[in-house]
């Protein structure tokens, strides 16, 4: 019987940023992937293949073991046919330079072209390095094929003392490309899309400290921000107040007021293909704001409120033919009744529903279920997945 567990092979280069690879091991093998590493020579002087056998629960692979006949076929052909996503972390300039010009000198260059699997390329150097002309050729070179995707490097503090660009991806980011990867196969369908999402709640204040706001955390709008740049998209991500890092290459606004989301939407909403609603955006908001936070005893006792913009309803009056507006409707006990209402009332291409009162659903979890409706009278039963494996689903019934 084939075993349906997926499988992930990660090729580990040399650098310090060897560390973070640790952490992408152990997730993934607590998710229920199945990994195999592979460390080049240098890679050793920065981490054990102990380290990373104990965490993937299987033996890790160096060009020791790849010189030694002790398979009963070639080690790099049985590897690279094994994988389902190949993942290279950190990517050295050196590694990266092979990678470019096909050439094969150890076990994971071998392996590399030895396999028809996707690769994510994880790049980490010193920013000089990075910047070089010849780093950033072959790494273009490279992101001409197919097969390679490509995450770029984050700005911060190396471990040269140098602040700049060339510090790897962080570990739940690379976890995130891989799961995507594991679910589509690599599937591109939105490149060259221009991907307006909204996310998280809004808070309208009543002073400096004081605000209407909801539970919403916007990890529903970040999942849907990653599957679409992982599947080729531009995306600009428009969201409240959030305790989560945006994802490289996503374009984040920040905002706070729903009348602040709203000129956010409208700004970008020309250039966007597909519009995603998934904020939840108050209704109310008080009628008077103090600059300064009022005593206790000047709370009023009964709070005069108005009504904020309905953005969607605004966005579903603007858009163009040509592009796709999908809502969400977060709903308690019947969520299909007043989906489909909001559906046709706001004039949507789909709306997502999903339960507010159900297990494995709502606000500020890691899951959700939802039911996907359109105006061709779809309904799609979404079962109980984590929020990146929807919004995956979301767009792939889009």
């Amino acid at each position: 019987m084939v075993s349906s567990q997926k499988r992930v092979l990660i090729g580990v280069s040399g650098g310090i940023a060897a560390y973070k690879v640790c952490e992408v091991v152990s997730t993934l093998f607590q998710t229920g992937v199945e990994v195999r590493v592979i460390l080049t020579r240098s890679a050793q002087e920065f981490i054990t293949p102990l380290t990373l056998a104990t965490l993937s629960r299987h033996p890790a692979y160096t060009d020791e073991n790849f010189w030694q006949p002790t398979h009963s076929r070639p080690l790099h052909i049985d590897l690279g046919e094994w994988a389902d996503v190949f993942v290279m972390a950190p990517l050295s300039a050196n590694t990266l330079a092979k990678l470019a010009y096909g050439m094969a000198d150890n076990l994971l260059t071998n392996t590399v072209l030895a396999s028809k699997s996707p690769v994510l390329l994880v790049p980490a150097m010193n920013t000089d390095m990075w910047e070089q002309v010849a780093v950033q050729r072959n790494w273009q070179q490279l992101l001409t094929d197919s097969r390679y995707y490509g995450m770029g490097t984050a700005s911060g503090l190396l471990a040269c003392d140098r602040f700049g660009a060339g510090r790897m991806a962080e570990p739940p980011e690379i976890v995130a490309y891989v799961q995507s990867l594991l679910q589509t196969g690599g599937l591109r369908d939105l490149a060259g899309k221009h991907i307006l999402i909204s996310a998280g709640g809004t808070r309208e204040h009543l002073d400096p400290v004081r605000f209407i706001g909801n539970p919403a955390t916007g990890k529903m709008g970040l999942a849907l921000a990653r599957a679409a740049l992982h599947r080729g998209a531009s995306v600009t991500l428009v969201h409240g107040p959030a305790c989560w890092e945006v994802p490289l290459g996503v374009q984040a606004i920040a905002v706070v007021s729903a009348e602040e989301m709203r000129s956010s939407m409208l700004e970008y909403l020309p250039s966007a293909d597909v519009i995603v609603m998934s904020a939840a955006v108050g209704d109310v908001k008080p009628r008077e704001y103090s600059h300064q936070k009022l005593a206790k005893r000047s709370l009023p006792e009964a709070l005069p409120l108005e009504p904020v913009p309905d953005i969607i309803a605004e966005l579903a009056r603007r858009k163009q033919p040509h592009q796709r507006l999908i809502g969400f409707a977060a709903q308690t006990g019947d969520i299909v009744k007043p989906a489909l209402e909001k559906l046709h009332h706001k004039n949507l291409d789909a709306i997502v529903a999903n339960p507010l009162d159900q297990p494995d659903s709502g606000f500020g979890g890691d899951r959700n279920k939802a039911i996907f409706l359109d105006q061709h009278g779809r309904q799609v039963a979404i079962e109980p997945c984590s929020k990146l494996e929807m919004a995956h689903h979301i767009f792939s019934l889009i």
